[in-house]
């Protein structure tokens, strides 16, 4: 057997003033044929586990390029074309193949192009034939299109956010992969459209139960071979915006489409009950203080990079500074230019520093601050899961007895090896201040005493009903309560 594999992935805020081009790529990851590392990244696990599985049954693996930029505004046209073209080009230096296992995330949106992933395997399928296995695990806040459903024999999602679980979708793309290239199935995809759009956190229920029933499914129901959400991403107006449920079968569509709607539904009965509840920066500070003790984790749920933000807003770090909390750490704020001048000032350096809330309106106002340059950090990187993420050359600096990590790539909060690494011991600080919606709360619930989510200005559209679409179906809920009717 012969398996051509590559990736190629970001998570597109349509509504992000953060333009991508090449070197956010190169930043994130950009590697060439055989040199991805043994350490996957969030969307090229396929790669990685794909060794794994070539190398036991004797198969040829044959590695294109991996590329992954963190979440972000809109691709440029050229750089999304060079990307794909340099995949394109490999498999067709590749033929003849087998197969086809790609490692996508399936919100990208690209200059010109409203479904780059779509567009990505379209071309792929129509260079192996309708005969050869085309198949792609993905981020489940993604946009599932027509396009991309009719070119591809199956789609595996990750279940969990926090998504902690991207290795081991891949084991289970790989297997699927590995029963059908053997001939022993043949996985057919049902889909099903929940007309809705919400935020699914599987570290509460009652998405937790959904997630586990959905597992308990996959091992008990004859004939399913894998069922995913796909939660859609609210942030991406595209014309397919949405939630929808799938599920993969050994050739029994009508099993699939039945379990599919079945599951769908219950969502849908269950829309507005999955996020938990945020106060703003105010309650969110008192709530930190009166604390008896800490850490307790303010998680600045909207201004996530994770979801394409910029990372820099300084709302609720303002509410700090003026409630006089101290024994306070900061991760991150992005600001590159600020680390420019931290690096050149030099450890141990006091200087009149701004930073912060240079991007885009409803972020706040910059702080201005006479700060110490604590330490300094090239190429910083923190734990996330089997991976590592990076967030580029880092500062951290110290004044009114609060700690601030300056970044110069942007990254949302994972661990809290994000601290640790510069120096600073999270266990040893009353509040701690991260940008994410969820993905921190695996990790930092395991130290935290108390976590409060806040929502703090505007930085990303977290209200559909209120969000100035474009191109987004209007005919989903929250945009109409009843789309069913």
């Amino acid at each position: 057997m012969r398996i051509f594999t590559a990736a190629l992935a970001t998570e597109t805020n349509t509504f992000s003033p953060i333009a991508i081009d090449k070197r956010a790529f190169e930043a994130s990851l950009h590697a060439k044929p055989g040199q991805h590392p043994a350490t996957p990244t969030l969307c090229t696990a396929p790669i990685t586990i794909g060794r794994d599985v070539c190398a036991a049954e004797g198969w040829t693996l044959i590695e294109g390029t991996a590329s992954w930029a963190d979440p972000a505004g809109i691709v440029a046209r050229a750089t999304y074309e060079e990307l794909r073209d340099e995949i394109i080009g490999q498999l067709h230096a590749a033929m003849p193949v087998d197969g086809v296992v790609l490692g996508l995330h399936g919100a990208m949106v690209a200059q010109g192009y409203d479904d780059p992933e779509g567009d990505l395997l379209s071309r792929i399928r129509a260079i192996v034939g309708p005969d050869i296995l085309v198949c792609a695990e993905l981020d489940p806040h993604s946009h599932l299109t027509e396009q991309r459903a009719a070119a591809a024999d199956f789609f595996v999602y990750f279940k969990e956010f926090p998504h902690t679980d991207f290795v081991d979708r891949a084991r289970d793309l790989w297997a699927l992969a590995g029963r059908r290239l053997k001939g022993e199935i043949k996985p057919v995809m049902s889909i099903f459209d929940c007309r809705m759009i919400d935020v699914f956190p599987t570290s509460k229920q009652p998405m937790r139960g959904f997630v586990d029933r959905m597992m308990a499914l996959e091992k008990s129901e004859p004939g399913l071979l894998s069922l995913s959400v796909v939660h859609g991403f609210m942030a991406g107006d595209v014309p397919e915006m949405g939630t929808k449920v799938v599920a993969v079968t050994d050739d029994q569509p009508e099993l699939g489409a039945e379990l599919a709607e079945r599951l769908g539904r219950e969502l849908f009965a269950m829309r507005g009950t999955f996020m938990v509840s945020q106060v703003d920066e105010a309650v969110a500070v008192e709530a930190a203080m009166a604390a008896p003790r800490g850490p307790v984790v303010i998680a600045d749920v909207w201004d996530n990079p994770g979801g394409g933000t910029a990372g820099d807003a300084t709302i609720i770090l303002a509410e700090m500074i003026a409630r006089g909390v101290t024994h306070a750490a900061v991760g991150t704020i992005w600001d590159p230019i600020a680390v420019q001048i931290c690096f050149a000032a030099g450890e141990g350096a006091e200087i009149p520093l701004r930073f912060g809330a240079k991007s885009a309106p409803h972020t706040g106002e910059p702080i201005d601050r006479r700060v110490r340059v604590v330490a300094l950090k090239r190429n910083a990187e923190m734990k996330f899961g089997d991976s590592l993420a990076p967030f580029g050359d880092a500062a951290w600096i110290t004044f009114d007895g609060i700690d601030v990590i300056l970044n110069s790539t942007r990254a949302q909060g994972f661990d809290p090896s994000l601290f640790s690494t510069m120096g600073i011991d999270p266990r040893d600080r009353k509040v701690l201040l991260i940008k994410s919606t969820n993905h921190f709360y695996d990790s930092f619930s395991r130290i935290a005493s108390e976590i409060v989510y806040c929502s703090a200005g505007k930085p990303y559209p977290n209200r559909p009903a209120e969000t100035d679409y474009r191109k987004a179906r209007r005919t989903i809920w929250p945009m109409v309560e009843d789309p069913w009717g």
